[in-house]
């Protein structure tokens, strides 16, 4: 007998008519770019996470990308990060011509050492990029003082622990940015690629929104060189049907998590 690690048809099934609705709904709209659908799933994600901007983009990768672009991130910087990871998380810093600079792994979680962390930075480092793996936070007592100190940013990958907490506090909401994959493996996957950043600060929120779509306020105005980084209606549509089931869904890996240990 063959048991999938992931059964999306398990998670679908229940929700099948909800999910036919908000695609027929896009359809009909005839607004698949941002719009109404993107804003209210945008609103529904930064009240579930806690924090006061969610910006929905095109993947988890663009959702690196853009909070290190709108940092200002480039040449001669340096970002700390862990060496067991995906590449995205080092492929973003790499594409904006900063340096990656790798920390090894706690032995019991996989997430960094963060002692290693502390010992990593220097005069170039600009941020700090803490990942969160198998659904479990990385160790982050100590690094908001600390990095705050060196005037350092933290940005938080969230891909693999939307719904994750550290401290009673939701996994994006602790940094300056948290970087979250709506892949469709993830927690929350969607049907397709898409991403969210998400952040308390006001003005990133505001650079992090002009970034995305092409650097432009308003339209065909353009400020900086951003990027094509938007998540479309469909996804956000289809996305915030699903939404609500999350903690759920978490709940239940939490129940055969425990049966391993």
């Amino acid at each position: 007998m063959s048991i999938p690690m992931l059964d999306l048809t398990r998670i679908h099934a229940p929700l099948e008519a909800e999910l036919k609705a908000a695609f027929e709904r896009v359809l009909h709209a005839n607004s698949y770019i941002l719009g109404k659908e993107v804003s209210e799933f945008e609103t529904a994600c930064a009240a579930y996470l806690g924090v006061k901007h969610a910006i929905g983009v095109s993947s988890g990768t663009d959702a690196l990308l853009l909070a290190l672009m709108t940092l200002g991130v480039g040449p001669g910087d340096e970002v700390i990060c862990p060496s067991y990871t995906f590449f995205a998380t080092a492929g973003a810093i790499a594409r904006l011509g900063a340096t990656p600079v790798f920390v090894d792994s706690d032995p019991d979680t996989y997430n960094w050492d963060l002692n290693q962390v502390f010992a990593a930075a220097n005069e170039r480092t600009r941020a700090v990029i803490p990942v969160h793996l198998f659904g479990q936070c990385a160790d982050l007592d100590g690094l908001s003082g600390w990095a705050g100190e060196r005037g350092l940013v933290i940005i938080e990958d969230v891909a693999q622990s939307m719904g994750a907490t550290w401290r009673q506090s939701m996994s994006g909401s602790i940094g300056d940015f948290g970087c979250h994959s709506f892949f469709p493996s993830k927690n929350l996957g969607g049907f397709g690629d898409g991403g969210l950043l998400t952040t308390d600060n006001d003005s990133l929120a505001e650079k992090a929104r002009v970034l995305r779509a092409h650097g432009a306020k308003p339209k065909y105005y353009h400020h900086f060189v951003g990027g094509n980084f938007r998540i479309d209606a469909l996804q956000a549509a289809l996305l915030s049907v699903k939404l609500p089931h999350l903690e759920s869904w978490i709940g239940e890996r939490r129940t055969v998590a425990q049966r391993y240990r």
